[in-house]
């Protein structure tokens, strides 16, 4: 996070710590959703490829 952060400062990240898990809430504003999305798809296809 702190890396992302310095290098695109136009994410915020929020964290909320779980029992077994913490989970990563990533947001941006209007202007750079197109971003995010293209993430979102490749950490989903990554997943998938598994």
């Amino acid at each position: 996070m702190e890396r992302e952060s310095g290098c695109c400062s136009f994410f915020t990240f929020t964290t909320t710590p779980g029992e077994d898990l913490i989970a990563l809430d990533i947001s941006v504003d209007p202007a750079h959703e197109a971003v995010l999305d293209a993430l979102a798809t490749r950490t989903a296809a990554s997943r998938e490829s598994r």
